[in-house]
């Protein structure tokens, strides 16, 4: 007999176990993470007694079978950003950072124009095989914060994460690895951390006025398959151009159906508002290494920039030429 809707409210507020956990998956997670902390005392103990050496983390990354997490933990660099970073790396051709990672000694792609991100199993094949690949990733912990390219590229956020004193287990700054470990998620939520506030601003610079949102004939004429506009300039009801902005910094399997959903919108504004041009804002790291999907991506578009500072400087020409008399 089947309950009633009483009843079954009843039933998930009296029997509501408020939160869920698996005790045996707890125990041996928790046995995990007490090897990672142990590993930490003896790597901080080893540095009190023979002073801070690289060859100790070299020894902890490819000995250890959790050493690179270690590492990680110590410092609040986060194995994703890590990730990002080995294919930076590989991907440009700066003569102190090469130096910095014995870039020569380990870098042997046979098609560098078709990079695609190495995955966790991959590095640390590397670490293992490579002592070159190992010491320049030790040298990135190191050193890393005073390669000027890392200094122009990497938020400060995240740089300030490549400390020599973080290494030395010093107070201030096992506290400052707790904190931004604390407020990650808030920093990568705060709107100023927005690419799309660089356009905001150049138009406001500008005195051009600009909406967001739906457009009107999109909404009436197709209505399953408009969206929301990152910016129509000067407004919606008489747009001249849309700009649409993607900012990738991590790779993702909807990157596919997204170059394809603007190249769809592209048809529906050249229909519905054939006298405004559509723009893409195109940028990050997930698009470069996607490139497949990109070369999709920007066929949707009248014209394609970046938020780097030529190319937000021919974004301002083009609204200077469109716009201000």
């Amino acid at each position: 007999m089947q309950k009633s809707i009483q009843n079954e409210f009843k039933t998930v507020i009296l029997k509501n176990t408020f939160y869920f956990f698996n005790t045996k998956f707890e125990e041996k997670y928790e046995a995990y993470i007490n090897s990672l902390k142990e590993t930490l005392l003896v790597i901080k103990n080893r540095i009190e007694n023979e002073g801070l050496r690289k060859e100790i983390f070299e020894e902890l990354i490819s000995e250890k079978e959790n050493g690179l997490r270690v590492l990680l933990a110590l410092t609040g660099f986060s194995n994703e950003y890590l990730k990002r970073l080995t294919t930076i790396i590989r991907i440009v051709d700066n003569q102190e950072l090469n130096k910095l990672v014995y870039k020569k000694e380990w870098y042997d792609e046979k098609n560098p124009e078709n990079i695609k991100e190495w995955s966790d199993t991959t590095i640390q094949k590397k670490i293992n095989k490579n002592k070159y690949f190992r010491k320049g990733l030790i040298n990135i912990f190191f050193e890393g914060a005073s390669v000027p390219f890392l200094a122009d590229t990497i938020p400060l956020f995240e740089l300030k994460k490549l400390s020599i004193s973080k290494l030395k287990f010093e107070i201030p700054e096992m506290l400052d690895t707790l904190i931004r470990y604390k407020e990650k998620g808030s920093y990568s939520g705060k709107k100023g951390n927005n690419p799309e506030i660089i356009i905001e601003n150049i138009l406001y610079n500008l005195g051009i006025t600009f909406e967001t949102g739906d457009l009107t004939e999109l909404v009436e004429n197709a209505p399953d398959n408009k969206r929301t506009m990152d910016f129509i300039i000067p407004n919606k009801q008489n747009p001249k151009i849309i700009i649409e902005s993607s900012f990738l910094a991590t790779t993702s399997s909807g990157q596919g159906d997204k170059s394809k959903t603007e190249i769809s919108i592209n048809s529906l504004i050249k229909e519905h508002y054939p006298k405004a041009k559509f723009i893409g804002f195109v940028d990050g790291i997930g698009w470069y290494v996607r490139k497949g999907d990109l070369r999709r991506m920007v066929t949707a578009y009248e014209d394609v920039y970046t938020f780097h500072k030529q190319e937000l400087q021919r974004f301002s020409k083009f609204l200077i030429k469109t716009f201000v008399k």
